[in-house]
């Protein structure tokens, strides 16, 4: 843990010391945190809709969600079919159990997973793009999610033993979600993605 506070401390450091600069490095880092999930994503947003307001805000959530599918793409491209090979064997069972709830989810349950500020992304991509979900069900719980889960680091904002300590972050915290879980039905309706 003292790990983490450490490179969250030497991120900040940094970020600071850069001044206008610093928007342009946390883009780069939003990206790279969708594949690398030791970096604070929270921290690059936060400071990206500092410095740039409501556009740093849009930028954060289009490069999480650019990093997000990159890294779907690159378990769907260069490990699935490896993974599909390692599956066929006995001894894989709870794995296997575990792909199936992954393969069988909906878009809302998708969109509410992604939305959840403390989930980790790089864990929902890999088991996205080792699973069958279409691509085209992942890209719309993506950009479902991911501006929420943006819009909660902009303007929320909190690690999650602060939400639990504060119960007006929580409610907005389900607020969110219910906002989330309705978009995906409508959108799921709409484009008849199950």
């Amino acid at each position: 843990m003292e790990f983490f506070n450490n490179l969250d401390n030497l991120i900040t450091g940094i970020l600071n010391s850069l001044g206008a600069f610093a928007p342009l490095l946390a883009c780069l880092l939003i990206t790279v945190e969708s594949i690398l999930p030791v970096l604070p994503l929270g921290l690059f947003i936060t400071v990206n809709c500092y410095y740039l307001g409501i556009l740093g805000f849009i930028i954060s959530y289009v490069l999480t969600c650019v990093g997000c599918f990159i890294s779907y793409r690159l378990c769907r491209g260069k490990l699935k079919k490896h993974f599909d090979g390692m599956m066929d064997k006995k001894e894989h069972k709870l794995l296997k159990k575990m792909m199936k709830l992954f393969n069988d989810i909906n878009l809302s349950e998708l969109a509410l997973l992604i939305a959840i500020p403390f989930t980790p992304a790089f864990l929902v991509n890999i088991a996205a793009g080792l699973s069958n979900m279409s691509t085209k069900k992942f890209v719309f719980g993506l950009i479902i999610g991911k501006f929420f889960m943006a819009y909660f680091w902009a303007y929320i904002g909190t690690s999650l033993i602060e939400s639990f300590k504060n119960p007006y972050i929580l409610i907005k915290i389900a607020v969110i979600l219910m906002v989330v879980f309705i978009i995906s039905k409508l959108v799921n309706k709409r484009f008849r993605l199950e």
